[in-house]
C-alpha cells in the first residue's frame, strides 16, 4: 500500500510499543524505513520487542524503559534521545490502561492506576516532545490512540472515558495552538482489535472478538495492518492539512451502538465477581513477567 522507504529518516517514537497495537506500528514503521523509538515500564520486554523486530526487518529500534507517570523520567527519557539520536520527528501515544467495573466499586487508587497513565503520561510525553520542536522550530506529527467514547462516553469503564476524553481534549486543542509551528495532532478511535491485555481486563471470560463481531455493522473485528495502515497515512505527508481529528476505525460500530460496555447493565453480581477476579489474575500475571 505504501511506497518502500516512504518514512526513511523518520524518528518515531511509539509508547507502550513493547506489545499490541505499539508493537504493531512499530513494526510497520521500521518497515518503511524509520528508525523507532519504543518505550515501556517493562524496558525488559521493549528489549526483547526490538530484538526480535530488527531481526526481521533490519533497521533500527532503540528500546527505553520509562514509567510515563513520572513527569522527570519522561523529560529524561526525550533529552536522551535527543541527544544520541537528533530530534523525534513523529509521536505515537500508545500506552495506556483500562479494565471494567461498576464506578460505585471503583477505588481512587484504581482511578488514578488508568488516569495516571492514560492522562498525565500522554500530556507528559507530547509536552516534552512538543516543546522541543517549538524550541528547534521543527515540523511534527502526534498520533494519539484513543475512543470512540469520548464523543458519547461509557458505563464501567470511566476512568478510562475520562481520561481518553482529556486526550481528545487536548489534541483539539494543541492542533490549535501549535499548528503554526508545524505541530500537527490526530487521534485514531479503534473498534476491538483483539489483545491479551485489553481482552482479558475489559472483555473477561469472552471468547476475544465475539461480541463485536456479533453487533457490528460489518461482522467483524479490526485487524493490526488496518491500524498500522491509518497510523502511517497519518504522519507520511499524504494530507497534512488533518489536524485536531479523532478518525474512528471501526465498521461504524459506534454509530450503530453507540461503541461502548452498556451492555454490561445487564451483568450479574456473579458476573461482575468473576470479573474481577480474572482481572486480578491478569494484573498478577503481568507483575510476575516484571520480575
Amino acid at each position: 500500500m505504501f511506497t518502500d522507504q516512504l518514512l526513511a529518516g523518520r524518528r518515531i517514537l511509539v509508547t507502550g510499543g513493547g506489545t499490541g497495537l505499539g508493537k504493531s506500528m512499530a513494526a510497520k514503521f521500521l518497515q518503511l524505513g524509520a528508525e523507532v523509538h519504543i518505550c515501556g515500564r517493562r524496558k525488559i520486554v521493549c528489549d526483547e520487542t526490538a530484538t526480535e523486530l530488527m531481526d526481521q526487518y533490519g533497521g533500527r529500534v532503540v528500546s527505553h524503559g520509562v514509567d510515563i507517570r513520572n513527569a522527570q523520567a519522561v523529560d529524561e527519557m526525550i533529552e536522551s534521545i535527543w541527544t544520541a539520536s537528533g530530534p523525534l520527528t513523529d509521536l505515537i501515544n500508545n500506552a495506556a490502561g483500562n479494565f471494567i467495573s461498576r464506578s460505585e466499586e471503583l477505588s481512587p487508587r484504581g482511578f488514578d492506576a488508568v488516569a495516571n497513565i492514560v492522562m498525565h503520561g500522554t500530556f507528559y510525553v507530547t509536552h516534552a516532545v512538543g516543546r522541543r520542536w517549538i524550541a528547534g522550530k521543527q515540523r511534527g506529527n502526534v498520533v494519539s490512540i484513543t475512543v470512540t467514547w469520548v464523543r458519547n462516553g461509557s458505563p464501567y469503564v470511566v476512568p478510562s472515558a475520562m481520561s481518553k476524553s482529556a486526550i481528545h481534549a487536548m489534541t483539539m486543542s494543541l492542533a490549535i495552538e501549535w499548528g503554526k509551528h508545524g505541530i500537527r495532532l490526530n487521534t485514531i478511535a479503534p473498534g476491538e482489535i483483539p489483545t491479551e491485555g485489553m481482552s482479558k481486563r475489559i472483555k473477561p471470560g469472552d471468547e476475544a472478538g465475539a461480541r463485536t463481531k456479533a453487533m457490528n455493522p460489518m461482522g467483524r473485528v479490526g485487524t493490526m495492518e488496518e491500524l498500522q495502515n491509518l497510523a502511517v497515512f497519518l504522519i507520511s505527508g499524504g494530507c497534512d492539512w488533518i489536524n485536531g481529528e479523532t478518525i474512528a476505525m471501526d465498521g461504524a460500530q459506534a454509530l450503530a451502538m453507540g461503541g461502548n460496555f452498556y451492555q454490561l447493565r445487564d451483568w450479574s453480581d456473579d458476573d461482575w465477581t468473576k470479573a474481577r477476579e480474572q482481572i486480578k489474575a491478569q494484573n498478577e500475571k503481568d507483575r510476575a513477567a516484571r520480575g
